[in-house]
């Protein structure tokens, strides 16, 4: 297997307040300040792990929809996640809910799935083999 080497850093700033910081440069807040008035949050850890499964798999369909040629207008990824209450607290099952716009082929909608969810996308790679994953689209004109 060929690989590549991606870097990416997390900064501790007060609390339970971190920023973290991906290869390209981009910073993202994570974590919650209650020592501070007003308390501060942002994205919960185990949040962003979802959001990214959701983003990585959205980004396939959508590129491989537009080179398909469908006429997309718009795609939402609802995420349903179970997570088990013991420590360390891993995600069980996840489900992807595709809420796909536009007048597109279903047959083409069905296909950019799979290809995403089996082929492309590297954070479903990573997840998928210690959980249950389920998906389905919902179509909307």
């Amino acid at each position: 297997m060929k690989t590549k080497t991606k870097q990416v850093n997390v900064e501790w700033l007060r609390s339970r307040m971190f920023v973290g910081t991906d290869h390209l440069g981009t910073s993202i807040a994570i974590g919650y300040d209650q020592e501070s008035e007003p308390a501060g949050q942002a994205a919960n850890p185990s949040d962003l792990l979802l959001l990214s499964a959701a983003a990585c798999s959205a980004y396939d369909v959508v590129q491989i929809l537009e080179k398909a040629k469908q006429p997309l207008e718009d795609l939402k990824v609802d995420v349903r996640a179970e997570q088990s209450q013991e420590s360390p607290y891993p995600y069980v099952s996840l489900h992807f809910n595709y809420i796909v716009k536009g007048k597109v082929d279903p047959d083409k909608v069905q296909r950019a799935m799979q290809l995403s969810e089996d082929k492309y996308c590297s954070v479903l790679a990573t997840l998928k083999p210690g959980l249950t994953f389920t998906s389905e689209y919902t179509l909307e004109d």
